[in-house]
């Protein structure tokens, strides 16, 4: 999309800093781009992100020209970053967004409306609410400071109450040419937002705010910079170290001078008090540090606040910290106190079994053994079998153990080690397994050691809402916790994906602090590896007669709608297609056995196979994939066969469930092919051929170009080498072009292979 005003410089610069913001960026830079407001640009710095910011921006930028990229060739900070946008920007106002925020509806209007108001400022202050992933939303605590200014203009000397608002550069736009004409960088380090601040707003000859709320800062659980421990936190020093020698050298700022000194060692005892900045061996000395700032800065005129601060300010003065943490330990007592009591009281509800667990916890663990579970102890699948089998062929030494159900023990292969949940046994490994992979969660009891390490590879591409954006659907939640889910997240180390758009998702609704590796679903390598033999063997297993297109129909799950409730009236389904067709029908595991499948399939009209073990299988079997919103169309997409889209109940299933994209719409990368609103319409994209016709064929490239994006047929490979030998992950991925799938089985057929003598299943399912 062009500039509002063509060439012509635009109203507003949004500079946006990235990195390692892949799950949060979109979000970011869609809330500036559907403003009301047009007259804008988007300078968007890649600090040389090691994800796939940079391809996002870029992505963006092709779209629209008002996105302008700039990529660094090294990691620079935060600073450098906003600095290079400063100076690319056109616009006659520059607004530092953080890439994890957003903008909020009508933002940059309201921001142009005050700016045409107040005659163009220096420095225009703005309103903001923190989010939380919980979806609670706090307001500022200057949002009546800023609705008093109304439209006045002024400078921070004649209101300096405007220097305690946050002290961000996020809340403020800058008048550009006052910016860089006063040659204004940021410093190196962290809490160079604050001097930036001060020495901006104590500059400016002209201030005005608006209340009108800009900006949606995200309180992100895990993942900000800012509540990461260690030494980098000391930095804090310098930055206002810098500030009292700006106004060293501007004697007319003395009047502030006390106001910011007060400032300062709030902010000094704010970074101490808080865990996930200093850690308790450098709190000593960050204190003594504190201290010594306090005396070379202290204003002779100050009076020292009321209150419990007023005391902790005393205690920094006298400079003793253990006079300071006997005070705050004083304070903390009540509260302890109820933590130890609840600690107690845990601890006396243990039961034998974690009697037996806490033993086990204590014993050393075992380098060499790893625990599976897939689809919540159900047996050996998905994923984590894949992982399994190729760590038999590369990582011999480590070995596997599997959870299971009791009532899912017949299920496990021969040769396969297994505990029942809940077993003796069962505690054994889950306290002493290295390697735990599963592709849900354990279950919340389980304590997740530092030696181990835990993969989660998922079991499906998200198109439904899934971790906490399933708040806004209760349908879908269910009365879950959401904390503990996090919790439960907290203890991934590794997150496994397939695409892109998996890497974005699992990032932004799990956030834990686990790393995203791009390796691809080990469990779609068979569609790489397995041959026209194996396609064969597996459609003469179904019984599946040659020559026949074999339809494989799987529905999902509804959350609004308890049990199975056929969404196609198969007995007519198959008429009306002739006996060329032949259906397989899959429900949801989470369904049990349909007596309405089971008497079409004694009649012969369809194939029932929900009870199907491998459904890889099945997808090789199968001609072409009818399905709705299960993530099966991503791994048939594998294939690349047809895949029909059959989705009767979207307007209710989009607003009780939720979905991500809208797999109706038509557009390249949303829709995998034909589609059908109706049970008509299904009917006649097979009649019409419409199913596998050049339009299809069109679409299915595109949505495989999007999220067939790592699966080559080597993903388990990659994760093994990864996981269990600490090695680069290997072999790379192939480009989409030279990979070659498993043949359709009408290319089979008129091969002519030979039939194989039964009772072979290669590696189909493994």
């Amino acid at each position: 999309m062009p500039l509002a005003n063509g060439n012509a410089s635009p109203k507003i610069s949004v500079v946006v800093p990235v990195y390692k913001v892949q799950g949060y960026l979109r979000a970011c830079l869609d809330s500036i781009l559907s403003q009301s407001f047009e007259d804008f640009e988007i300078v968007a710095i890649d600090d040389h992100s090691p994800d796939s910011c940079g391809r996002i921006l870029d992505e963006y930028a092709a779209l629209d020209e008002r996105v302008i990229p700039v990529h660094f060739e090294e990691n620079q900070g935060i600073g450098k970053a906003r600095d290079a946008g400063a100076l690319k920007a056109r616009g006659e106002y520059i607004l530092f967004l953080d890439s994890d925020d957003t903008l909020a509806d009508g933002a940059l209007q309201a921001m142009a409306d005050r700016l045409a108001d107040t005659g163009n400022p220096d420095i225009l202050l703005l309103n903001h609410v923190r989010t939380y992933w919980n979806n609670r939303v706090q307001e500022s605590a200057a949002g009546e400071l800023l609705a008093g200014a109304g439209t006045d203009v002024f400078t921070a000397l004649e209101r300096p109450e405007f220097l305690g608002m946050f002290a961000v550069v996020w809340n403020r736009a800058y008048r550009r040419e006052f910016y860089v004409g006063n040659n204004f960088i940021f410093t190196d380090g962290i809490y160079e937002d604050a001097l930036m601040v001060y020495k901006t707003m104590l500059t400016a000859e002209r201030i005005a705010a608006t209340d009108h709320v800009c900006v949606e800062y995200r309180q992100r659980r895990q993942g900000n910079s800012m509540r990461t421990p260690g030494r980098k936190h000391f930095g804090i020093f310098e930055q206002y170290a810098r500030l009292f020698e700006f106004l060293d050298e501007r004697p007319h700022l003395e009047p502030v001078r006390t106001l910011l000194f007060e400032r300062m060692v709030s902010h000094f005892l704010f970074t101490l008090a808080r865990e996930d900045r200093i850690v308790p061996k450098d709190r000593t000395e960050f204190f003594k540090l504190s201290a010594a700032q306090y005396k070379r800065f202290r204003p002779k005129n100050l009076v020292l606040p009321e209150g419990t601060q007023g005391t902790r300010f005393q205690l920094l003065e006298r400079g003793s910290y253990t006079a300071y943490a006997a005070v705050m330990a004083a304070g903390n007592t009540r509260r302890q106190m109820i933590r130890r009591a609840a600690r107690v009281k845990t601890k006396l509800g243990k039961t034998a079994y974690n009697r037996l667990y806490q033993l086990h916890l204590r014993r050393p663990v075992d380098e060499n053994l790893a625990v599976y579970a897939a689809y919540w102890n159900r047996g050996v699948a998905c994923n984590p079998a894949a992982v399994y089998e190729k760590a038999k062929e590369l990582a011999p030494n480590v070995h596997g153990v599997w959870v299971v159900r009791r009532d899912m023990v017949e299920s496990v292969p021969a040769g396969v080690d297994y505990v029942v949940a809940n077993s003796p046994r069962y505690w054994e490994v889950m306290a002493r397994a290295k390697y735990l992979v599963n592709n849900v969660n354990f279950p919340n009891n389980i304590v997740k050691r530092p030696e181990q390490v835990f993969l989660q590879t998922h079991h499906g591409t998200p198109l439904k809402q899934m971790g906490i954006d399933q708040q806004k659907y209760p349908a879908a939640a269910k009365n879950m916790s959401f904390a503990k889910m996090l919790e439960r997240a907290d203890k991934w180390d590794l997150s496994l994906t397939s695409n892109q758009h998996s890497t974005e998702i699992w990032e932004r609704v799990y956030p834990c602090a686990f790393e995203a590796v791009e390796y691809g679903y080990p469990r779609n390598d068979v569609y790489f590896r397995a041959t026209a033999e194996d396609v064969l063997r597996v459609r003469r297993d179904l019984g599946i007669e040659d020559g026949k297109t074999a339809i494989l129909y799987c529905p999902t799950v509804r959350d609004y709608q308890k049990g199975y409730v056929p969404r196609i009236d198969l007995e007519r389904f198959c008429r009306e297609l002739g006996p060329g067709f032949v259906v397989l029908v899959r429900t949801h595991y989470f369904y049990g056995a349909d007596p309405r499948l089971e008497a079409l399939q004694e009649r012969g009209l369809i194939k029932d196979v929900s009870k199907y073990p491998v459904v890889e299988d099945l997808c090789l079997a199968a001609d072409a994939l009818i399905t709705d919103y299960s993530s099966i169309m991503f791994d048939y997409a594998c294939l690349d066969r047809p895949i029909v889209t059959y989705a009767d109940d979207w307007e209710v299933y989009s607003k009780a469930r939720g979905v991500y994209f809208d797999v109706l719409s038509g557009k390249p990368g949303e829709t995998p092919g034909a589609t059908a609103g109706t049970e008509d319409e299904l009917i006649e994209a097979f009649r019409s051929g419409a199913w596998n016709g050049a339009e299809a064929a069109e679409l299915r490239a595109a949505f495989r170009e999007r999220f067939v994006r790592f699966d080559d047929g080597n993903a388990a490979e990659r994760v093994v080498r990864h996981l269990f030998l600490g090695e680069k992950p290997a072999p790379a991925v192939l480009p989409l072009d030279e990979r070659t799938p498993a043949p359709a089985p009408d290319v089979v057929t008129a091969a002519h292979i030979p039939r194989q003598p039964t009772g072979e299943r290669g590696l189909i399912g493994a």
